[in-house]
């Protein structure tokens, strides 16, 4: 395979990452997911473009895929038997996926009740054993800390740097199409691992010289899990947008960082302006995912209401998960009831049509 045009990262941003003779090149074809432009939000915002990079289509439906690859196959280099995870959905389907890719065992910690059932139901399938606590996704981590350091496991949450390492490939790749950094990079914030990972990427990207600016590093996070935004913890997160309800998040200092060395910020969102811009990029750009992402989108939103001037900026959106990992969300939105209509004529005088 040809490295220069490969889509697969590690082969790709081999010099860019911990790779060694011994660390095996597998891949589910994580990577290369697309940079869509805008139909209409650039046009609302008055921005000289915006893009979303659609994370959605990695393997198992989330941005994790491009850190876990990284995560389990250093893991699996490093003889570890297993992976254990705490996890608030996306984190737990890539890891039992890729730790069944590489004939490891897969270990779960969740907290009851706050996990998506799409996501879920990727853990089980592919085969993850699966524990919930009566917590928080912060109190699961906490565990999964504790048993990692007594039992011959590898720990692939966002604290694994092996995990940062691969999702920073988001960044080279946003590059690599575009030919510069974007203005602003626009992305969700829970555990903060990802703002992170990108700001990385674009440093070194800006190191080796194939950029000459950095963007703005603009974050998102609920109102009811902000803990960034107000700078203290949140013992008991509340939102929609379960991929980000994290109250303590493990790459806080780093998420700082990268807000701060950018010119950027860090803000939250309403579950009311998340739910709005959720529908808004469905319905006008034809992009479903899951409610996190759309605080990205309600940001921008509510940075243009505040007067913010967006002329000549070039802004990515990470849209990190599939729409399909929360169907119970787009469900419990749907104002028309749907009937079992058989007569043509009925279905036209529904649809105001000719009949």
């Amino acid at each position: 395979m040809n490295s220069s045009s490969s889509r697969f990262i590690l082969e790709r941003y081999s010099k860019f990452l911990p790779i060694t003779d011994q660390t095996p090149l597998l891949t589910l074809g994580e990577g290369g997911t697309p940079l869509v432009r805008s139909r209409t939000l650039e046009n609302e915002i008055d921005a000289a473009a915006v893009y979303f990079k659609l994370e959605l289509s990695n393997p198992t439906g989330s941005f994790k895929d491009r850190g876990m690859i990284m995560a389990v196959a250093k893991a699996y280099e490093n003889g570890a038997k297993a992976v254990l995870c705490a996890s608030t959905g996306n984190t737990s389907a890539s890891a039992s996926a890729y730790a069944a890719k590489f004939g490891l065992e897969s270990y779960v910690i969740v907290p009851s009740g706050f996990i998506a059932m799409g996501k879920l139901a990727q853990a089980i399938v592919y085969g993850a054993k699966i524990v919930s606590i009566d917590g928080s996704f912060d109190d699961s981590l906490k565990i999964a800390i504790s048993l990692v350091e007594k039992n011959n496991v590898t720990l692939v949450n966002s604290v694994n740097p092996n995990r940062i390492d691969g999702q920073k490939t988001g960044a080279f790749e946003i590059v690599d199409e575009l030919q510069d950094a974007p203005d602003i990079l626009c992305i969700p914030v829970g555990n903060a691992g990802n703002i992170t990972a990108y700001w990385k990427g674009f440093n070194e990207y800006k190191d080796a010289k194939k950029i000459k600016n950095l963007p703005m590093m603009w974050g998102f996070q609920a109102a009811g899990a902000a803990p960034i935004v107000i700078d203290k913890k949140v013992d008991n997160p509340s939102t929609i947008a379960t991929a980000i309800r994290i109250g303590n998040p493990a790459s806080w200092d780093s998420a700082k960082i990268a807000r701060d060395d950018s010119n950027g910020l860090i803000e939250s969102v309403t579950d009311e302006e998340i739910i709005f811009a959720y529908q808004k990029i469905a319905k006008e750009e034809g992009i479903f995912a899951e409610p996190a992402c759309a605080a990205p989108i309600a940001g921008l939103l509510k940075k243009k209401k505040e007067g913010y001037n967006f002329k000549d900026k070039k802004i990515v959106c990470i849209v990190t998960g599939s729409g399909l990992k929360d169907p119970d969300t787009a469900l419990s939105i749907q104002s028309n009831k749907i009937d079992a209509i058989a007569d043509p004529g009925e279905i036209a005088k529904i649809l105001n049509w000719n009949y």
